[in-house]
């Protein structure tokens, strides 16, 4: 095959995506967007969403601005420019995937009067735009700068680009999303006693927008930047390990063609999902992923045989097709044992939820400590999943076996992201039933959705972070290749001591968005309060709550408190570098990795287990709501939110940014 013309397929490849990103939010908006009440509220949560991603990037110009002024100087002008369309590239995912997810919560609502699967179709099709709009965007980024420039070092600030926006995104949209619901939950639920999504809670509107935001635009961010960031990586490391064959070709083509893969599986997948009515639409969403694994697989096995050589020496390993292809098939196992285990965590249908919720029988403070045990147990298997593939990889291809392998897990990335994003659009469409007043069976329908979103939510969550610590170990690799880093010697003092603040920084880091979650509840909780005391008729439902002014606590609190975490993580890797050496910066590399992936693992399915033990209460068991036990879970609950949605997931782009940084700073440290 004529390894030129494989750039040509990943442009084709990308605009695809795009075109059928189109294609699925005409089929989204073609659905009707229901009654005039409907319709009244998805606005409100739309134009709260949209009006916080313009701030969130009206605030991040400066910052990209001035990057991009210092890449200019310090290397030269095509970095810089790589680094401005990484930046705005991921932002263009988030705009597209964002006006879609919030106008596809009231027409599914509408749909599920109808249809389960109707409803199924239409929200999954929402998030689709956004999964589309990711991988399109990401592998036509990276391929048009590879044509532009020839040159994969002048191309790695695009990821630098994607994760400093992918890094304020999680950490700004995790703290709009949990300020709002920590709110909502503590004053409407607990000392108010009325349902998440009744319309007389003023936090509501807040926390339906937080959804999105956090989920949606969060999410989305986070794995644009994962999926750059791999494909780089993989491609520096290919371009060295095949130095000998072609110029490096074959090595720099396979992660581009693998990316073309996942993508045609991903939209090839999408129409397979579907379900009966009384049907699980679990099952449907595991028909998409698995189906996007399987033709992913088959699709590998032809690439690496036509454009791989027949055999390889690369020190004492021997690298031809299978071996290769056994690599790629580590990465895709990957993504599916650490779904399943993350399921089992934090499903309420699994024993480590429910345990919790026994605890709760006791109080808060013993929800409390089973929730830290669970969290605490979760990271054992993952860790081990993981190891497991770096060992096979690595022994079937060396380095470049663990770069294919992350690529691989990130080439199904379309897929992940349409089924999490799907989450935010089946909980609105159960929150705008709530509101506009509908009948029971519509509030059924979208609760057995909810229900999934939930439980897809938390298996992207496993897929984000799994895919952060296979592309933080690609990137620790791609830097060791170009300064030359043979091996991390701990006995060295500056090497021990970049380990050591590696694995400071995530706890920090952890520390100031955790705090900022708190600041921000806390004038929600304060505002939540006035307004049930001082709007008179708010509780009988004759007066209306100020929905607006939650809207803007959340929104100030979130751009205002992202700011100083997100410089931590771009400043301090350039401080130990250039203070220390790039051993030293190798180390804190090594440490910032396990330490954020162990802290990312075990916060996001704490935050999980906690929040489904309470729904299992809710739905009836141990007493059911209105009871201490209830009460108790809320707590445990409200103490994993920010657990789950914004320290957590925060870790992904955090370990991703001192990789991406590090590539970028690399020439310098030789």
């Amino acid at each position: 095959m004529d390894l030129n013309s494989i750039p040509l397929w990943a442009v084709g490849a990308g605009i695809l995506a795009i075109l059928f990103a189109f294609y699925f939010a005409k089929s989204v908006l073609s659905n009707s967007p229901g009654n005039a009440k409907m319709q009244e509220i998805s606005k409100a949560i739309q134009e709260g969403a949209m009006a916080f991603l313009n701030r969130e990037y009206r605030t991040l110009t400066p910052i990209v601005i001035i990057i991009g002024i210092v890449l200019l100087f310090a290397k030269n002008w095509e970095t810089a420019i790589s680094f401005v369309v990484g930046s705005v590239l991921s932002a263009v995912a988030g705009y597209i995937g964002m006006s879609i997810t919030t106008r596809a919560n009231c027409r599914t609502t509408e749909a599920a009067r109808s249809s389960l699967n109707k409803a199924l179709g239409v929200a999954f099709r929402g998030g689709a735009v956004m999964g589309l709009a990711v991988v399109g965007l990401g592998l036509l980024g990276v391929t048009l700068l590879y044509l532009a420039f020839k040159d994969l070092d002048m191309i790695n600030s695009f990821a630098f680009g994607a994760s400093a926006v992918a890094l304020f995104a999680r950490v700004g949209g995790g703290i709009y999303t949990k300020a709002a619901d920590v709110g909502a939950d503590l004053v409407g639920k607990v000392e108010a006693g009325i349902p998440e999504d009744d319309p007389r809670n003023p936090a509501t509107i807040a926390d339906n927008v937080g959804d999105n935001v956090g989920d949606t635009a969060g999410m989305g961010a986070d794995l644009f930047e994962s999926y750059a960031a791999t494909t780089i990586a993989a491609m520096l490391v290919g371009a060295s390990v095949f130095k000998s064959v072609d110029a490096g070709l074959p090595g720099v083509m396979l992660p581009l063609f693998l990316g073309v893969a996942g993508i045609i599986a991903t939209i090839i997948s999408s129409f397979f999902v579907r379900t009966g009515e009384n049907a699980n639409p679990q099952s449907a969403l595991n028909l998409g992923l698995w189906g996007t694994n399987l033709l992913t697989a088959i699709a590998a096995y032809a690439i690496c045989h036509s454009i791989l050589p027949a055999a390889l020496v690369v020190g004492d390993i021997t690298i031809t097709p299978n071996s290769v292809f056994m690599a790629i098939i580590a990465g895709l196992v990957v993504n599916v044992l650490i779904g399943l285990i993350t399921e089992y965590y934090t499903s309420n249908q699994k024993s480590p939820a429910q345990s919790i919720a026994k605890a709760s029988e006791t109080g808060a403070a013993t929800n409390i400590i089973a929730g830290l045990a669970v969290g605490y147990k979760s990271t054992t298997l993952p860790v081990l999943v993981i190891c497991a593939a770096i060992y096979v990889s690595h022994a079937a291809a060396g380095t470049f076996g663990i770069a294919i392998a992350a690529m691989a897990m990130l080439s199904t990335a379309g897929i992940v992201v349409a089924i999490d994003s799907f989450g935010p659009v089946a909980d609105n469409a159960g929150g705008i039933a709530e509101m506009a007043g509908l009948e029971a069976n519509v509030r059924k329908t979208t609760d057995k959705l909810d229900s999934v979103g939930n439980t897809t939510a938390a298996v992207a969550k496993g897929f984000a972070i799994g895919s952060a610590a296979l592309t933080a170990l690609a990137l620790f690799n791609a830097y060791a290749e170009l300064v030359h880093l043979e091996m991390i010697n701990v006995l060295v003092p500056k090497t021990i001591i970049g380990v050591f603040l590696g694995a400071a920084v995530p706890f920090l880091f952890s520390a100031f968005t955790m705090e900022a979650v708190g600041k921000a509840a806390f004038q929600m909780i304060g505002e939540v309060r006035r307004q049930f005391r001082e709007i008179p008729g708010i509780m009988e439902g004759t007066g209306k709550p100020d929905y607006r002014a939650c809207v803007d606590i959340s929104t100030k609190a979130a751009l205002r408190e992202m700011i100083v975490p997100g410089l931590l993580a771009v400043v301090v890797p350039v401080i130990v570098g250039f203070g220390l050496g790039k051993d030293a910066l190798g180390g804190y590399l090594l440490g910032g990795t396990v330490a954020g992936l162990l802290l990312a693992i075990f916060m996001s399915n704490a935050g999980g287990a906690w929040d489904n033990a309470k729904k299992y209460i809710e739905a009836g068991n141990l007493g059911g709501k209105h009871t201490p036990t209830h009460e108790a879970s809320v707590v445990g609950d409200t103490v994993g939110d920010p657990f789950k949605d914004t320290s957590g997931p925060s870790m992904n782009p955090l370990i991703k940014v001192m990789g991406t940084i590090s590539l970028i700073i690399a020439p310098f440290l030789m």
